[in-house]
């Protein structure tokens, strides 16, 4: 034993990359809301109330993301802005690479859930998101999904 964890140690500091699973990359399809942001020096930034919501739509790892705002009718109201969406493993990270036609950049994807997601982008800011779903509200107030 004592011979076998040397090589353990080997192991889990080398061998276990951080890239999600692939198929783990479902999980981002649908609807989110950002949590919080997590900014290079520590400080956190809390989004308590979302007046945006980002959804998301992929298959074979290619797919769209669009932003929006919710509606009292349980639509998303779009800014008509498509992003255009590939994820790739790009040695240990899983990568979201995004493109418009005015830019493209990438984030990575340390972690997803059905329930939480968590991207890092180029300035080291992480982004928390948790699922959320369109809700719609009638006249007397009662949510109706």
């Amino acid at each position: 034993m004592s011979k076998l964890l040397p090589f353990l140690s080997i192991f889990l500091l080398f061998g276990c990359g951080t890239s999600v699973a692939p198929e783990d990359i479902q999980f981002m399809n649908g609807y989110w809301e950002i949590e919080k942001v997590i900014l290079p020096d520590g400080s956190v930034k809390e989004f308590d109330v979302n007046m945006t919501y980002d959804y998301i739509e992929l298959k074979d790892n290619k797919g769209f993301r669009r932003k929006g705002d919710p509606r009292l009718d349980g639509k998303l109201e779009s800014n008509n802005v498509l992003e255009t969406i590939t994820v790739t493993n790009d040695k240990d990270k899983t990568m979201v690479n995004y493109a418009t036609d005015y830019s493209k950049w990438s984030e990575e994807l340390e972690s997803i859930t059905n329930e939480r997601m968590v991207l890092l982008n180029a300035e080291n800011k992480e982004y928390h998101y948790k699922r959320t779903e369109p809700v719609n509200y009638i006249e007397d107030g009662e949510k109706i999904k």
